[in-house]
């Protein structure tokens, strides 16, 4: 049974940072992905990165402040952010990918958190 159990959420002043954790277990894998819903809106990827060769890819509106990485002994994907914005509350949810590429699409990941809020006050 896959699992991924994200933690790290919380409420921080803009400007500010947080860590983001998602620990996976049940399968192997070819990435992990960080996406994020804010009210109203869609679901929209951040970022990701390759499980065997740390290869990484963010969209643009968090080029410069966020950071994925990930740590193979724990099966754990992180994500930092600093610099934090209004614009950055949402719900993030680490997601699993079995594709051979990176993917920053929906569909393409097979596995999905259950979310965790990031809420940031300006």
């Amino acid at each position: 049974q896959v699992q991924l159990v994200e933690s790290g959420g919380g409420l921080v002043q803009a400007g500010g940072s947080l860590r983001l954790s998602c620990a996976a277990s049940g399968r192997t894998f070819y990435a992990m992905g960080w996406f994020r819903q804010a009210p109203g809106k869609e679901r929209e990827f951040i970022a990701a990165i390759s499980w065997s060769y740390g290869s990484t890819y963010y969209v643009d509106s968090v080029k410069g402040r966020f950071t994925i990485s990930r740590d193979n002994a724990k099966n754990t994907v992180y994500l930092q952010m600093n610099s934090l914005k209004s614009e950055d509350t949402a719900v993030y949810y680490c997601a699993m990918s079995l594709r051979a590429a990176i993917a920053s699409k929906i569909y393409d990941y097979n596995y999905w958190g259950q979310g965790t809020q990031v809420t940031v006050s300006s």
